[in-house]
């Protein structure tokens, strides 16, 4: 079945791509979440109205992640956790968390989504942490995790 992509969708296409996949899937998890609509050549001038915002939003937000990405990596951004006597956090520190710091210390919103940890943060001190902005634009930000 071919089916016009309304939002990101991994592994299949971004928003606007026009694939084709087994009528189950499309029929049972794609259309009724919102992230498909079947193809039609009326639909195909709105998949082709799509990727035209698209690309004029990415060329514009690919600067932006840009800027975003010198702000993030200049410092170690601090995030405060609860921690014991010893070092020890309860818990580990989560990408809801990281992403909190992050967008208080860029005055940008930043998804937790976009947000790659190598291993569990169980311990204070600094870390590395890989956030993704944007398709081609990437940060390695240095956290600094300090207790509470």
């Amino acid at each position: 079945m071919k089916i016009i992509l309304t939002q990101e969708v991994s592994g299949l296409g971004a928003p606007g791509d026009v694939v084709e996949v087994k009528s189950g899937y499309a029929r049972n998890y794609l259309v009724p979440r919102g992230a498909a609509i079947r193809w039609t050549r009326g639909a195909e001038k709105q998949a082709e109205s799509i990727k035209a915002a698209r690309t004029a939003r990415a060329a514009r937000d690919e600067e932006h992640a840009a800027e975003i990405k010198t702000k993030l990596e200049a410092d170690a951004v601090p995030v405060q956790v609860k921690a014991g006597d010893t070092g020890r956090l309860f818990g580990a520190v989560t990408s809801a968390d990281i992403a909190d710091a992050l967008s208080a210390a860029s005055g940008e919103t930043v998804d937790k989504r976009s947000i790659a940890v190598g291993n569990p943060i169980k311990s204070l001190g600094t870390h590395q942490v890989s956030v993704k902005l944007h398709d081609e634009v990437s940060a390695e930000v240095t956290l600094n995790v300090i207790p509470a």
